[in-house]
């Protein structure tokens, strides 16, 4: 491992941990040329996960797409950007345990609406509006009325 700061390629390890995930390694490493210490992080390599799109292109599986959806659904409401980290670090774990290699983008999209629906309503229908296309005032109110109904207990419309 080359050190940031004088590019050694000469260190030690002085922890290891999982991170919070369980996703990766998190190690502490000290520099044996310049004493300097920095972090480093290990993590499984993956087979590439292709999504599919609705007009049947594929294209690498992104968890970065996913990160800034969320932020974007989530700006300017009290959710914090470790909610944001987590939602995305869920919906990705799920993706690859997902199988094939392949996935539906309306599965990622799906997945994304469950944890932001558990999170917060408005961030929920910020994300569908545009996950969903909703492309009149009709389909948006009966998607909110939907939302109302399931907070209230009770059935849908």
């Amino acid at each position: 491992m080359r050190c940031p700061y004088c590019a050694s390629t000469d260190s030690k390890v002085t922890d290891s941990r999982p991170t919070e995930d369980m996703t990766s390694i998190r190690r502490r490493r000290e520099c044996n040329g310049c004493g300097r210490r920095f972090t480093t992080y290990e993590k499984i390599e993956q087979l590439p996960l292709m999504v599919v799109k609705r007009d049947g292109r594929r294209e690498p599986f992104e968890a970065e797409k996913i990160r800034m959806g969320i932020f974007h659904a989530c700006e300017k409401l009290p959710v914090s950007t470790q909610q944001i980290e987590a939602i995305t670090s869920r919906v990705e774990q799920a993706a690859y345990r997902s199988g094939d290699g392949e996935i539906a983008s309306e599965k990622i999209g799906d997945m994304v609406m469950s944890e932001l629906k558990k999170l917060n309503d408005v961030a929920y229908v910020r994300f569908a509006a545009v996950y969903r296309k909703f492309t009149d005032l009709t389909t948006f109110m009966d998607e909110l009325q939907r939302l109302v109904n399931e907070n209230k207990g009770q059935p849908e419309a």
